[in-house]
């Protein structure tokens, strides 16, 4: 070797177990920055919800998640979630379906139309329903000649929230798809097995924890949501309030301790979803490892 060559390397490399190496002072700088920042933007703030909504104890807390107001908020959330997550699930699955199993002119565009509700903004989302459905809407004379109420009431809502957690379900399932192929597909249809079947026992099972994965994000999204509903309800109380828009009502109210305790509540939700989303992404690397 160029003896120059030897003595620039030796000369820029940094020698092992040096300061310019190790540095030992970055990582936990690092750490600290990043706790520091969850502190104040999440950590916090959660913590300052739990403190005022127990302030007054635990009775004022469960006496508050028994006003009509509050389990009217919490049935309509409960009940928008039944109807939006199996729908979603059933055309993520489709969607899914169609555009692993299949190569065709137009896929990439279809991708993309899939993913428009993560760019767009939800009460933007919410607008446009409204200028569809509204009452000078481009549908609005037709719905209200058929006496049918879309905007300011649970239709629109659904809509909304559908719209929003639309691509949940296809997205997780797609990658699971894709990599488990369709060699065992193939070998249960040989075997004389029909589509329905192969569903069930072949592709069912490989792309369950996706599956779960995507549809408990989507209960998630559906719950949480405010800025379509709050756009396309009308926020009417005992009527087309959702548990979001009940803790924004309750607090311009100054009713901040019923505002508090429901957002413990979704607190709550979250914090559940985390869990499971924890479970089954362990449950993915196990599958992906074995």
């Amino acid at each position: 070797m160029n003896p120059e060559v030897g003595h620039l390397n030796n000369k820029v490399a940094p020698a092992a177990g040096s300061p310019e190496k190790e540095r030992p002072w970055v990582k936990p700088t690092l750490i600290a920055v990043a706790v520091a920042y969850l502190s104040l933007v999440m950590f916090i703030p959660a913590l300052n919800v739990f403190a005022q909504a127990f302030k007054g104890g635990a009775g004022p807390f469960f006496s508050n998640l028994t006003e009509p107001a509050f389990i009217n908020a919490v049935k309509l959330t409960v009940l928008i979630a039944l109807i939006v997550v199996p729908v979603n699930t059933v055309f993520g699955l489709c969607a899914a379906w169609v555009i692993a199993r299949n190569q065709f002119r137009g896929r990439a565009l279809l991708i993309s139309i899939l993913d428009v509700p993560f760019a767009v903004s939800p009460v933007v989302a919410g607008l446009m329903i409204v200028l569809l459905y509204g009452r000078n809407g481009w549908f609005g004379p037709l719905l209200e000649a058929a006496n049918i109420k879309i905007v300011f009431a649970m239709p629109a809502m659904v809509l909304a929230s559908a719209f929003i957690t639309l691509p949940f379900v296809a997205r997780e399932v797609i990658p699971v798809l894709e990599e488990a192929g369709e060699d065992q597909e193939e070998v249960a249809r040989t075997l004389g097995a029909n589509d329905w079947q192969i569903f069930w026992r072949v592709t069912l099972p490989n792309i369950r924890w996706g599956l779960l994965y995507g549809v408990i994000l989507t209960n998630a999204r559906v719950m949480g949501e405010f800025g379509a509903v709050s756009v396309v309800s009308g926020n009417i109380a005992n009527k087309t309030q959702t548990l979001p828009l009940f803790v924004e009502e309750a607090y311009k109210q100054y009713q901040t301790q019923s505002a508090f305790s429901a957002a413990v509540l979704l607190g709550f939700l979250a914090v559940v979803t985390l869990v499971l989303k924890e479970i089954l992404e362990r449950k993915t690397k196990i599958k992906e490892v074995e």
